[in-house]
C-alpha cells in the first residue's frame, strides 16, 4: 500500500502528466519519466507532510530516484 500511495504522490507532484500505474511499472529513474526537479521538490514536500519525516537535502538522495527507493527510506524513516 506504501508504493501505492507514493505513486499516487508522484503523479500528483507532475500534475498528473505521469501516471501512479507508469511510476509504479518504472524500471527507470523517475526523472527518465519526466518527473521535474520541481515536481521532486513537490514529492518532497507532500512525502514530508504525510509522513511526518524530513527528507535531508543535503545528503545522499538517490532513493528519490523509484519508488521502491522512496518506499523503503520511509520505511526506515518513521
Amino acid at each position: 500500500m506504501l508504493k501505492e500511495r507514493l505513486a499516487e504522490l508522484v503523479s500528483e507532484s507532475c500534475d498528473g502528466q505521469i501516471t501512479a500505474a507508469e511510476v509504479l511499472e518504472a524500471s527507470v529513474p523517475l526523472s527518465y519519466l519526466g518527473v521535474t526537479s520541481l515536481a521532486q521538490m513537490r514529492l518532497i514536500d507532500a512525502v514530508e507532510r504525510e509522513y511526518d519525516v524530513e527528507i535531508d537535502l543535503g545528503g545522499d538522495v538517490s532513493f528519490l530516484d523509484s519508488v521502491e527507493g522512496l518506499a523503503a527510506w520511509v520505511s526506515a524513516a518513521r
